[in-house]
């Protein structure tokens, strides 16, 4: 009874100096690069605000951040690599709300969206939108509309991936409009915008970011946007609302997030850097630059949204039939 009761006693210490070294450590944090990663290709709408951060966040931490982009099965693939790293703040998720789509598309994820990863912030918030190829004879999203209608399965629409903002923006437009379009999805925003310009595929819902500078150069023509309200960069693009489709409305957002039982302090100290990074204006008008609203949230407030947005978007997607491809 004797060794028992040494044995409990001498784990009991050897587990709470586990726990103060743990502390110690997070209280430290960082002391190391930092690798963000964005589960998505360069030069797409995640890896432009990304990069924006990248910088500000540095300088906020004392640390350098690396960006790691590892695209794929509209975020997954990447979303799982940093679901199964050490929980010691070193592996950051920064992804779009495709995070929180993807468990109604994907009926078997790698990974549970709520119990493997920690809310950090949100950073920011944008519409998707609508662009063709300028040689592409619709000019409106009602003569896209008409030729779908004369044509059924005839217009295809790309996105950045199954279960991204995009493809529900595609498919929800197809809905309510009683047609139907061939959804193409692509690795990730750069590639998609990429083969519209070439004439691969004529029409593409996408963040704004990743086909700003496109839609200005003139190599892409923008026919409308997700969002209850106009782009500020683009004032003169509608709303799908505005353009007779009731209740639209797909809002994209961008967020940090960490895995499950990273300590306390870390996620404190990246959330403090995080809003000390967006309060800066220089920061808030880069991301204006791409059409991005700069937000910013607490932990529990991006926590409020994942799960509000899970039951939302299950219904949506049941509601339109929307599934993987």
């Amino acid at each position: 009874m004797r060794r028992s009761n040494l044995l409990v006693a001498v784990l009991t210490i050897a587990f709470s100096l586990l726990g103060f070294a743990q502390l110690a450590g997070a209280q430290s944090w960082p002391t190391k690069p930092i690798k963000f990663v964005v589960p998505y290709p360069p030069g797409g709408g995640t890896d432009v605000i990304a990069r924006i951060m990248q910088e500000p966040l540095s300088q906020a931490l004392g640390q350098q951040i690396i960006i790691d982009n590892r695209g794929g099965a509209g975020g997954s693939i990447g979303t799982d690599i940093v679901a199964k790293s050490p929980a010691d703040g070193y592996t950051v998720l920064f992804t779009l709300s495709s995070h929180t789509i993807n468990p109604a598309i994907y009926p078997k994820l790698a990974f549970d969206t709520e119990k493997d990863f920690l809310p950090v912030s949100l950073v920011a918030s944008l519409p998707q939108i609508l662009v063709a190829t300028p040689d592409f004879p619709a000019k409106t999203v009602k003569e896209v509309i008409d030729m779908a209608k004369a044509k059924p399965d005839s217009i295809s629409y790309a996105s950045v991936g199954n279960g991204s903002p995009g493809h529900l923006a595609g498919a929800m437009m197809a809905t309510a409009a009683g047609v139907s379009m061939t959804h193409i999805p692509y690795r990730g925003g750069g590639p998609a915008v990429t083969d519209v310009m070439a004439g691969q595929v004529p029409l593409l819902w996408v963040s704004i970011p990743a086909a700003a500078n496109f839609i200005k150069a003139g190599k892409l023509r923008a026919l409308a946007v997700s969002t209850v309200k106009r782009s500020p960069i683009f004032p003169d693009v509608p709303t799908m609302a505005e353009l007779g489709f009731k209740d639209y409305e797909v809002d994209s957002w961008y967020a940090m997030f960490v895995p499950a039982k990273t300590p306390q302090p870390i996620i404190d100290t990246l959330y403090k850097a995080t809003i000390k990074a967006l309060a800066d204006p220089a920061v808030k008008e880069k991301l204006l630059g791409q059409g991005a609203e700069a937000v910013g949230s607490t932990p529990a407030q991006l926590g409020a949204i994942v799960k509000s947005e899970i039951v939302k978007w299950k219904k949506v997607t049941k509601d339109a039939a929307i599934k993987a491809e």
